[in-house]
């Protein structure tokens, strides 16, 4: 990236000298960083945390510093959907590799490590209500990646083509962009324990995953046609909202980001269940130990 000096009206730096949004310092910033939804999270993974150097609260961004068995590490939640990922990835980034004093690019790299542990809904069958799954593809129905110059270089445009035939995508919606995840971080933290899935970031909840509440669907066969759909012999796993943002930003930004959420709802099977916490408590576990 060229050297330029960035506007105060393109990057809000707050009166106290934190980053708009998230209400961190460059100073504050890890290399590790951990990132859930839910605020509450935050607490529930730095139970794990050997020492604790800050907590910030903001909005619903809740970051919690400090180490991991001698490790700089945080724990940041991103609240819920694509559009806060687009805040939290370019304030991270800009945290780490823009000056805050000159406003300028700085002329080394600093590369992060971001790992989102989440929750999921399962497209198919056999994967049962616990089961751990890596976006090593994420699909992004959100439309994020789409007002980035670059997109199409770290995306797989003959795989966006043919999901998009298969399922016969609808032109009114934001066209679906499949970014990898980092292959080196997907290996150290998924080893042999972790499905390795392609998950949708859906744009919202309900109506763009499908659900049916009081409102009728555009397209009430879309899921069924995704759950038949295959790519080099392999399925579209799970649902959520926020794993392409993430890894596609992160690609390029020029960090390693991955997402593994737990399923606790089977769409295929529509089972669920609310509680969930052991299974995120374990995966949260691994996750420290091999990030």
């Amino acid at each position: 990236m060229s050297t330029k000096k960035i506007q105060p009206s393109e990057m809000i730096i707050n009166p106290d000298g934190t980053i708009f949004h998230l209400h961190l310092l460059p100073s504050q910033l890890t290399d590790r960083i951990i990132l859930v939804g839910d605020p509450g999270r935050v607490n529930m993974v730095a139970e794990f945390f050997d020492t604790k150097t800050f907590e910030v609260s903001s909005r619903e961004f809740h970051t919690i510093g400090g180490t991991y068995k001698g490790k700089p590490i945080m724990c940041l939640s991103h609240g819920i959907g694509p559009d806060n990922i687009d805040i939290v990835i370019n304030e991270l980034d800009a945290l780490a590799n823009i000056d805050f004093a000159t406003r300028e690019i700085k002329p080394e790299h600093r590369t992060l490590t971001l790992v989102r542990i989440g929750t999921s809904g399962a497209l198919q069958p056999e994967l049962i209500v616990g089961t751990p799954v890596i976006a090593a593809h994420a699909i992004g129905f959100d439309g994020v990646l789409n007002y980035y110059a670059g997109r199409n270089e770290v995306c797989d445009i003959d795989y966006q083509q043919a999901f998009c035939d298969y399922v016969h995508w609808n032109p009114l919606w934001a066209t679906p962009y499949v970014v990898p995840a980092d292959k080196e971080l997907v290996e150290r933290i998924g080893r042999d324990d972790m499905v390795r899935g392609h998950t949708i970031s859906a744009v919202g909840f309900y109506g763009p995953q499908g659900r049916e509440l009081r409102l009728p669907l555009a397209n009430p066969d879309l899921n069924s046609r995704i759950e038949k759909f295959r790519y080099n012999g392999e399925p579209v796993t799970n649902y959520e909202m926020e794993s392409a943002p993430l890894q596609g930003l992160s690609l390029l930004l020029g960090h390693k980001a991955m997402t593994v959420c737990s399923i606790i709802a089977n769409r295929v099977s529509t089972n669920a269940t609310p509680n969930y916490k052991t299974a995120i408590h374990d995966l949260i576990k691994t996750v420290l130990e091999r990030i």
